[in-house]
């Protein structure tokens, strides 16, 4: 039996339910959840501010009441203000808890690393800029980003709403660009998890959902075979 230990946006609606239906492929394999505030995604103080280590460590405290495994931030924050910010809030995860401890930003370059991508079409719900600052950290990292697209939202809720329908043709438009090796769909509150694999199928490219590729990682950090999971979520689950 393992128990991941999941910190949460509160205004997120999109990743409880879905990684509770994607782990529940894995036997003994259970997901908790502890919230911490965030409302919008920009890249102004304020917004910065609600990714703070603090309310984080104190969430991650009532984690390991549960006796967790491991403690993973489920955002994707790190994306747009910088991984060694995530590096360093793992750090003080650990050293808090005792326990092994990873990002959704993190999972994500796990997982361009593991496939070997260093073309990635970019889909969000954010705005332009969150995506223009996304791509900067990403071509910082060696990776490059022909493609950047967004639906122009801040507010977390919304991101929740955005028409499956929507989300597939970002997706598609993505997947189409010539040269890619991977689709990223960045943030854990945008309804793209069930539609990768078919996707993936359908146009032979990766698509890598946020909300999956954390489940993926998290998986990984406990030694778990994530294989079954594959036909329903993505290939990326068949790399353990």
């Amino acid at each position: 039996m393992a128990r991941i230990g999941m910190l949460t946006p509160s205004s997120n609606t999109i990743l409880e339910p879905v990684t509770g239906k994607l782990l529940s492929g894995i036997a003994g394999v259970t997901a908790h959840f502890s919230r911490i505030r965030v409302t919008q995604i920009a890249l102004d103080d304020a917004s910065s501010a609600q990714f703070a280590a603090e309310p984080m460590l104190g969430a991650a405290g009532l984690l390991a009441d549960a006796r967790v495994d491991a403690i993973v931030w489920n955002g994707t924050s790190g994306s747009w203000l910088g991984l060694d910010r995530d590096r360093e809030l793992c750090r003080l995860l650990r050293e808090a808890t005792g326990m092994p401890a990873t990002t959704s930003a993190l999972a994500m370059t796990a997982a361009y690393e593991a496939l070997g991508a260093k073309r990635i079409a970019l889909v969000t719900p954010y705005t332009a800029d969150v995506n223009a600052r996304i791509a900067e950290g990403y071509g910082r990292a060696g990776l490059t980003v022909p493609l950047r697209l967004a639906s122009g939202l801040s507010a977390n809720e919304a991101f929740a709403n955005v028409p499956a329908e929507a989300i597939a043709g970002m997706i598609a438009r993505a997947a189409e660009t010539p040269g890619v090796d991977a689709v990223a769909v960045v943030c854990t509150n945008f309804g793209a998890a069930g539609l990768a694999a078919d996707a993936e199928r359908r146009y032979g490219v990766p698509v890598l959902d946020s909300v999956s590729v954390t489940a993926w990682q998290a998986l990984r950090l406990l030694g778990i075979d994530g294989r079954p999971l594959a036909a329903e979520w993505g290939r990326i689950f068949e790399i353990v």
